[in-house]
């Protein structure tokens, strides 16, 4: 079992900068995938980004490539993601996951979620 809490949301304008955390319970947070989905209102929750369990493999979806990393601190059952060049577009609540699975990029793949943390970006 896996107990997810995010921190790190807020509101910051276009251009802006965040970090968003993930806390982890559980002895066996290192042997999962870390991902962050975010939804914004009337939409799907996509992928964001995604990170393997030794933090060798990444994902990104095209929207953010270049612009978010994500990056995990097993040690501290952390995983985080840093949010630059921020648009009004990217405003959403951003949900961290886990799965068993190497680097699913489908959400019902994903075992374990967080309450989410609300983004928020003004123009």
């Amino acid at each position: 079992q896996v107990q997810l809490v995010e921190s790190g949301g807020g509101l910051v304008q276009a251009g802006g900068s965040l970090r968003l955390s993930c806390a982890a319970s559980g002895r066996t947070f290192s042997s999962y995938t870390m991902a962050w989905f975010r939804q914004a209102p009337g939409k799907e929750r996509d992928l964001v980004a995604a990170i393997s369990w030794i933090g060798g493999s990444t994902y990104y979806a095209d929207s953010v490539k270049g612009r978010f990393t994500i990056s995990r601190d097993n040690a501290k059952n952390t995983v985080y993601l840093q949010m630059n060049s921020l648009k009004p577009e990217d405003t959403a609540n951003y949900y961290c996951a886990a799965s068993k699975l190497v680097l699913p990029t489908t959400r019902p793949l994903y075992d374990y979620w967080g309450q989410g943390t609300q983004v928020t970006v003004s123009s």
